[in-house]
């Protein structure tokens, strides 16, 4: 699609703030008001349409499909929505090890200890560590506190949370990544630790690299979107 706007602005309206092409208000792929709850959200929308060249490139609308996703589906449903994300708990890639004796084990406890001990200490939960690759499910009073702190989240952080726990496999790393001021490269780093480990091993494959890249690069937009809409 070619581009079919010259003016992005921003506009105050509502209770929200809304992005303007040629001064005319957008809407959500369901048709609705697109208004965020802060202005600096509604600044980075804007960037994105400012972004654009003379042909409109959708895979850089990354802020806008999650605003679109948080004002259709999620605002409408958020017990559903956090029931679908709820299932990264119970598969939580942090807590799959592997064999104690092996070196592999020793880079887990390293990397992915101090999250899952922070998230403990935070949360009041406990998690199971699993040895193989053998379901166990965590005990049910961690997965009913989990399911409270997603209950308190809005639905733009939901909306956000849903990206980064399904990139990263892990709903620690997911709810960790919306902490601000966090490291999200050691929280990305950590997501990809077996993929990393394998790289060191038999050597980097550079389709595996750029996928990498881009999965990353959605991973800290979700991240910083959670924090532009506080």
């Amino acid at each position: 699609m070619k581009r079919f706007y010259k003016d992005v602005t921003v506009e105050a309206a509502d209770g929200g703030f809304g992005v303007r092409l040629d001064g005319r208000a957008i809407k959500s792929v369901g048709g609705r008001p697109q208004l965020v709850p802060t202005c600096a959200l509604a600044e980075a929308l804007a960037a994105e349409w400012a972004g654009q060249g003379e042909e409109i490139d959708p895979a850089r609308f990354l802020y806008r499909d999650m605003t679109d996703y948080a004002l259709d589906v999620v605002a409408g449903d958020p017990a559903g929505v956090a029931a679908e994300i709820l299932p990264y708990a119970e598969t939580d890639t942090l807590c799959y090890r592997a064999e104690p004796d092996e070196a592999f084990a020793a880079r887990q406890r390293l990397m992915w200890e101090p999250l899952l001990l922070d998230a403990e200490t935070r949360l009041g939960v406990k998690f199971v560590r699993i040895s193989g690759i053998i379901h166990k499910p965590q005990p049910p009073e961690t997965l009913a506190r989990l399911q409270a702190e997603l209950d308190r989240l809005n639905p733009f952080e939901l909306a956000a949370l849903r990206n980064t726990a399904s990139l990263a496999a892990s709903l620690v790393i997911g709810l960790a990544a919306l902490t601000p001021g966090v490291d999200l490269d050691a929280l990305w780093d950590a997501a990809n630790l077996e993929e990393d480990w394998q790289a060191e091993l038999w050597g980097k494959d550079e389709e595996a690299l750029e996928r990498r890249e881009r999965r990353s690069a959605a991973f800290a937009a979700a991240a910083r979107f959670a924090g532009l809409a506080r």
